[in-house]
């Protein structure tokens, strides 16, 4: 049956399914504040009913253990920061430094929409070995799209690519971000000029 046709036909199934977001995204939300505020490990799930106003088996109805809330938290934060969309954008230009400056633009953005989440996923890393796999996998994920935008320079790289590479991961750990701008006072404006401007440099040469 056409999903279209059935929703008209059945208003209360889309009304159902609205409602079932809803509670999902209420409760992420706030799992967020609580991870960010108490950390991920001292974050009850019971805590995390309280918070969103539902009953603890919806909670575990919902999500099932507090690693699969942390994972919707990564998606929504991925999607408020238009990273896969931006990163496409930034691969398709065709000038290197442009494309360079796009990097340092894609992880000022990703971090600026909501440091909180990156600090969360540093926090958990120490979790269980379930919570671990499934940060690391995030981790591979970032990684592989920063390294795509590094090795889209090709012949402009002044250095082997494995290195140029390695620089930007070292420059986009959440210590750098969190030292300059959470700690520090910087704009994100400024952390970008300089991410830029200190890539170009080390990258491609000035």
């Amino acid at each position: 049956m056409d999903p279209v046709t059935s929703d008209v036909k059945s208003p209360g199934s889309a009304y159902r399914r609205a409602q079932a977001e809803a509670t999902r995204v209420r409760i992420a939300e706030s799992a967020r504040r609580l991870f960010a505020r108490d950390g991920y490990g001292s974050t009850s799930m019971d805590a995390i009913a309280k918070e969103a106003g539902v009953g603890d088996r919806t909670v575990y109805a919902t999500f099932g253990a507090k690693r699969e809330i942390l994972t919707l938290i990564c998606e929504r934060w991925l999607e408020q920061a238009g990273a896969r969309e931006m990163a496409a954008a930034i691969l398709a230009e065709p000038d290197p430094r442009a494309r360079l400056r796009g990097a340092a633009r894609w992880l000022t953005t990703l971090y600026s929409t909501d440091f909180d989440v990156v600090r969360i996923l540093d926090a958990a890393i120490d979790e269980d070995a379930e919570t671990q796999a499934l940060l690391r996998g995030k981790l591979r994920g970032r990684n592989r799209v920063m390294d795509a935008l590094i090795a889209s320079l090709g012949d402009a790289l002044v250095i082997a690519p494995a290195d140029a590479q390695a620089l930007f991961r070292a420059y986009a750990a959440a210590g750098v971000y969190g030292e300059l701008v959470a700690a520090s006072g910087w704009p994100p404006e400024r952390f970008e000029a300089w991410l830029a401007a200190t890539l170009e440099g080390q990258l491609l040469g000035g």
